[in-house]
């Protein structure tokens, strides 16, 4: 029974941080979209390294 409440707590925490890392998404893609507009080449480029890194983290969460 313990392992059965593990494993829906982990399901739940999982769907959770989905549902983070899909609004961090959003977020940085409306500041790349920004910096796109403002020719901000620095923003660009810490947008675009944090966008890898969440689809990275979806990827391995099959969260596509």
């Amino acid at each position: 029974m313990k392992q059965v409440v593990h494993v829906i707590r982990k399901a739940d925490v999982e769907k959770e941080f989905l549902k983070v890392l899909n609004l961090e998404l959003d977020y940085e893609l409306a500041t790349l979209h920004d910096a796109l507009n403002e020719e901000d080449s620095k923003q660009i480029a810490k947008s675009k390294k944090r966008l890898t890194e969440i689809h990275s983290e979806l990827e391995k969460l099959n969260g596509f």
